[in-house]
């Protein structure tokens, strides 16, 4: 029962946080309990990453071995996930913050369903047959208002100015750059 109330609290503060209201925070469990129910969120999205994939090979990007690159792409999901969280925790000390990390983490998890959501929303205009421009200027809002929502999570978590706050997301993008590269190398 505890992991059901996690999940609902933890959603419901990515939905408030996603509308840049900062009482979202009160929702997020505080220690090291609550950053481990917090992964339930990777979960949540990981069939969000998947259709997000399928559409990417609709637009026929469709690899040789769909079966072996949606495997490495999951694999590179998760190693994605828990690198972001691994990376962070000496940052987060170096910027002296070190007992704010288990909260951090939780936001951050949470705010990555809001972020799957803004971006499957920005899917829809290509599905509906709309013209390029409308389908690329939902994808940058989409982009940039996931970017947001991770910047002011990260500010209001960590309680950083702007630029290391900036700095966090910056290696979050980096990591997913990084493992997407590889995880698409490697699928040939």
């Amino acid at each position: 029962m505890a992991a059901v109330r996690a999940v609902t609290a933890g959603l419901h503060a990515a939905l408030l946080l996603a509308r840049g209201r900062r009482e979202g925070m009160s929702y997020v469990e505080t220690g090291l309990e609550g950053a481990r129910r917090s992964f339930w969120a990777a979960a949540i999205c990981l069939p969000a990453f998947v259709v997000l994939r399928l559409l990417d090979w609709a637009d026929g990007a469709l690899p040789s071995a769909p079966a072996h690159a949606l495997a490495l792409g999951i694999l590179g999901y998760a190693t994605g996930w828990a690198g972001f969280a691994v990376a962070t925790r000496p940052l987060v000390v170096l910027l002296g913050r070190a007992g704010r990390w288990p909260r951090f983490i939780a936001v951050w998890n949470w705010c990555n369903v809001a972020q799957y959501v803004l971006l499957l929303a920005a899917a829809v205009p290509d599905l509906l047959g709309a013209p390029a421009f409308v389908d690329q200027a939902a994808g940058l809002v989409a982009l940039g208002w996931a970017l947001w929502l991770e910047w002011y999570a990260t500010r209001l978590a960590l309680d950083l100015g702007a630029l290391p706050a900036a700095g966090l997301v910056s290696l979050d993008v980096l990591i997913g750059v990084v493992v997407a590269g590889v995880t698409s190398a490697l699928s040939g």
